[in-house]
């Protein structure tokens, strides 16, 4: 799909506030609220806009702990890396998962927790128990540096 300056403007303002209306958005853009709204089913129904979300302060809910917890597997097998993702799908504290190369880890899971003692229930109890898992090493988030959302548009 061909983006147009005005699609990269609606893109770029709703990044920012999910909850603009059409009416707003349409202002900003310089368009009638109509073509506004229009643009932007476009934008949904082609799958560049994907959802609409609320975004949370995890430390307000107790969520202090970030970890990033390197992942290897015993066998690279279409079969193993299925079922690892399947059970890793299970577990809501987790918020990214990747297949990752260039390090000895197969994925990368990003957890978020409210303490240690559940980040040892999660870390043993769980993770390490899914079939294949022979090895996990673990990165604690200190400080966030950048914490953003939104997908650079520039490029297009």
């Amino acid at each position: 799909m061909e983006l147009d300056r005005t699609d990269r403007k609606i893109l770029a303002l709703m990044q920012r506030n999910g909850r603009i209306s059409n009416l707003e958005l349409a202002e900003q853009i310089g368009l009638s609220p109509t073509p506004c709204s229009r643009r932007v089913k476009r934008l949904e129904e082609s799958g560049i806009i994907r959802q609409h979300v609320t975004l949370l302060d995890a430390d307000k809910l107790g969520l202090g702990i970030k970890v990033i917890v390197g992942v290897s597997m015993d066998r690279h097998t279409p079969e193993r890396f299925d079922n690892f993702a399947e059970q890793i799908r299970q577990y809501p504290e987790v918020v990214e998962c990747s297949i990752v190369t260039g390090q000895e880890a197969d994925f990368l899971v990003t957890a978020m927790l409210p303490d240690m003692s559940f980040f040892e229930e999660f870390l043993l109890g769980r993770l390490t128990r899914i079939e294949g898992v022979t090895g996990v090493h673990s990165s604690f988030v200190l400080r966030k540096l950048i914490d953003r959302t939104e997908l650079p548009l520039d490029h297009i």
